[in-house]
């Protein structure tokens, strides 16, 4: 039989029974069109954090504390960690020691809500230099001023707000000279944020910054820092300042073996690296895990496919007695098969695509993210391609099972 007349065959069989065809079908199509959103839209969220990271300035250069994570579970214990300290600051803002850094600001996250009057929100809250924030994100204020120097070192109550929590606090009314309440003690707001949206990994419309020392002292109670942020001069001189970092808090903790370092430092370079690491990991479990739908719908395709070739036993007698031979039948029900899960695939890329759109729209224009829509071509091959495959081996048994009938047997058949 020429290929041509078994496609033919099998788009008969198919539509001969849309309904039951239709719902073998869905298994597929919910698979496919998943792995179409979770693949565009990790991809999506991908470009959207180097993107952030790269407005950052190729000089920034991040120290954290502890040893440097190998996964996402171990965050935390970077987060929890107090090797860095107040003498560490000191160390590196000698020329001396780190000739070519620029800046060294130091922060801490402060967990909890804030209150005004009645009202309570929950934000994200940064002890940090707001004139910093300011300059290496570009946020500028709507209203009142930031705090320098001399409120963080006079450990100052004084906070800045990001619009969402200006609006959700004060509404229409002014914030500038207020005070809030931030775990029962009282600080007094002297700027708000202009709205801006999301930042490297924050969003400055729903944070509290105020000075560092201050949420040290009477907020957290510790002295140590989450975080330190430092630029280099120029991105040239990234890697040179990296080794003096490196050299002056191995010197400052008695650190002679750098496996036992206290501390991990980060360039833009490495955050780029750790996050297509966390997304690819991510999003390869989550591809794995919709995969089973893949196998369900296979298993889908496999019954309809043996209920098939039972209720066509007739024309399985009669079509073997007109002269069709084993492979003859084989290659048709094979034909429905791959056919089937073809179109199921096909299906569900041209879903996921628009269901991928439609969020990245959404993302973009209502929650103000620069989310852009990312068209996974590998994905709609490899989705395509596994359809198929599906189809293929899931349809094989049924097709040996219509192939091997009898044709005397199959026409007494009723």
């Amino acid at each position: 039989m020429k290929a041509k007349y078994s496609v033919k065959t099998a788009y008969i069989g198919i539509t001969t029974h849309k309904g039951r065809s239709m719902l073998t079908l869905l298994g597929i199509v919910i698979g496919i069109t998943s792995i179409m959103m979770i693949i565009s839209l990790g991809n999506g969220a991908e470009k959207l954090i180097l993107n952030q990271i790269s407005s950052m300035g190729a000089e920034t250069i991040v120290i954290r504390p502890g040893q440097e994570p190998t996964g996402p579970t171990d965050l935390a214990g970077s987060l929890f960690s107090d090797s860095l300290k107040e003498k560490d600051i000191e160390a590196l803002k000698k020329k001396s020691n780190v000739p070519f850094l620029t800046d060294v600001v130091p922060a801490v996250v402060v967990p909890g809500s804030v209150s005004y009057g009645g009202e309570t929100y929950t934000p994200q809250i940064f002890g940090w230099s707001a004139e910093f924030m300011e300059d290496m994100f570009d946020i500028r204020l709507a209203d009142g001023s930031y705090f320098g120097e001399t409120e963080i070192r006079e450990k100052a109550s004084v906070v800045v707000l990001g619009s969402k929590v200006k609006n959700e606090l004060f509404g229409e009314s002014d914030a500038v000279g207020n005070h809030i309440k931030i775990k029962d003690r009282k600080f007094r707001v002297v700027g708000v944020l202009k709205a801006k949206g999301q930042v490297a990994f924050f969003n400055p419309d729903e944070v509290i910054v105020l000075p560092y020392s201050t949420a040290q002292t009477y907020l957290l109670g510790i002295d140590y820092y989450h975080e330190v942020m430092t630029r280099a001069e120029s991105p040239e001189l990234v890697a040179r300042t990296v080794r003096d970092i490196e050299d002056t808090l191995r010197e400052m903790h008695d650190i002679e073996d750098p496996d036992k370092d206290d501390f991990f430092v980060v360039t833009q370079e490495g955050l780029v690296d750790q996050v297509k690491i966390i997304t690819g990991v991510l999003t390869a479990f989550l591809a794995s895990v919709v995969a089973i739908a893949l196998v369900v719908g296979g298993i889908g395709v496999m019954n309809i496919m043996l209920v098939s070739v039972t209720e066509r036993t007739r024309e399985i007698g009669l079509r073997k007695a007109l002269g069709a031979t084993v492979k003859n039948i084989l290659t048709q029900f094979l034909m429905e098969a791959v056919m089937l899960t073809a179109i199921g695939g096909i299906i569900g890329i041209l879903l996921g695509v628009v269901l991928s759109f439609l969020t990245a729209f959404v993302l973009r224009e209502f929650m103000g993210l620069e989310w852009e829509f990312v068209f996974p071509l590998s994905a709609a091959i490899l989705g395509f391609g596994v359809s198929a495959f599906v189809g293929l081996l899931f349809g094989i048994y049924p097709a040996k099972q219509a192939s091997k009938k009898s044709p005397m047997e199959a026409l007494r058949y009723e």
